[in-house]
């Protein structure tokens, strides 16, 4: 089958990394795999994906990729498109409607529609708004990344027809790449447990308060916390953990090309946000086996925690909330059994059998696995 995987960029961030993940199951499958891009960051390194070819429209602003867009349904004629977060999507479905495309069309949300769409006539969201409305009627599909954000969309739009299906977290590459080795002296002292974090470093993601809950008992414990990403915020949170006299208890990683290695030597994942979609890094690091240490913040930690069976949820922006949880991390952590039946639903098998039930088109994913 012809299918296109469309993404408006291949940057080091949450969604694109899902896009690839997912264009890279497919191909697997044995399907006829594009994946359609934007722009590509050049400080992307771009990993291997056999069996699917990349295209780069060069254009850095997803209107801008209308008129390629079209230009691809004409000449490439996939059969099914696969597209992600709701500005592409409304970009996708229009393109689809004046080429007359007869694909199946999955259009999937990844951040919550309130902060993409407003109640305020002439407003540039709100536009999207009346634009996304006519759009929808093309779709085949429309899906969102947790239970909440369907909730959210059934707040924001009459009826809509958008249904939970989470991204592929658990897949063959990233189960090999769990295995590889870390060469970091941290990951050698036996008498420390070691704590992960990881995101870009940017303010909704936490790491401030996170970097404060240290001193609310983790690090007088002998918790040491690495937190991997890059980002704006490198010298602010470098001077605070200076400030704080944690040059021995939390240390900035910056960017590192495999950050499930990492997960899968530490005792404990802290997801420090004060907002998400579906975080696909807690998935990945409960995958590795870490206990998770999340905020309950709006959207998934709760979901994916099933409301704090599973790990230990607390407030946001309450570092010794936080402090608490890590501790209770620490003591008590959560069994690998458990964690691993958690993760199910985010299986590379489970969530491709997903879409292609949605699309009418379940028969079709049966095809043998190319190794």
């Amino acid at each position: 089958m012809k299918i296109t995987v469309v993404t408006p960029v291949l940057s080091i961030a949450g969604v694109p990394l899902a896009q690839i993940r997912f264009a890279r199951a497919l191909g697997r499958r044995g399907h006829q795999v594009t994946l359609l891009v934007g722009w590509i960051d050049p400080a992307f390194k771009m990993p291997n994906l056999d069996r699917v070819v990349v295209e780069e429209l060069g254009k850095r602003q997803v209107r801008s990729m209308f008129a390629p867009l079209c230009a691809h349904l004409r000449r490439s004629k996939p059969e099914v498109v696969f597209s992600a977060e709701d500005h592409l999507n409304c970009v996708v479905l229009f393109a689809a409607m004046l080429t007359g495309s007869p694909a199946k069309i999955s259009g999937s949300s990844r951040v919550t529609p309130f902060d993409t769409y407003s109640g305020n006539p002439l407003d540039k969201r709100w536009v999207l708004k009346q634009l996304m409305r006519v759009a929808m009627r093309r779709a085949d599909a429309l899906t969102c990344v947790s239970q909440d954000m369907v909730a959210q969309y059934r707040a924001v739009f009459r009826s809509p027809r958008h249904v939970c299906v989470y991204n592929i977290v658990d897949d063959q590459h990233s189960r090999q790449r769990m295995l590889e080795p870390v060469d970091h002296e941290w990951f050698h002292d036996p008498e420390r447990p070691l704590l992960v974090a990881a995101g870009r470093l940017a303010p909704w993601k936490g790491f401030s308060g996170l970097i404060d809950s240290m001193v609310f008992g983790p690090a007088a414990h002998g918790a040491r916390l690495l937190i991997l990403g890059d980002g704006p915020l490198w010298t602010d949170l470098q001077s605070q953990i200076d400030r704080l006299g944690l040059q021995d208890s939390v240390r900035l990683m910056g960017y590192v090309e495999n950050p499930l290695k990492y997960f899968s030597h530490a005792k404990a994942f802290v997801l420090s946000s004060l907002v998400e979609g579906m975080p696909n890094v807690l998935v990945e690091a409960m995958m590795c086996g870490c206990t998770p240490v999340a905020t309950d913040c709006p959207t998934g930690p709760r979901e994916l925690l099933d409301d704090g069976r599973i790990g230990y949820l607390v407030p946001p922006r309450d570092p010794k909330a936080l402090a608490t949880g890590i501790l209770a991390a620490l003591a008590q952590p959560v069994p690998h059994d458990v964690l691993m039946q958690e993760i199910q639903p985010f299986a590379e098998d489970a969530v491709i059998d997903h879409h292609f039930r949605l699309l009418g088109l379940a028969g079709a994913n049966q095809l043998t696995q190319v190794s």
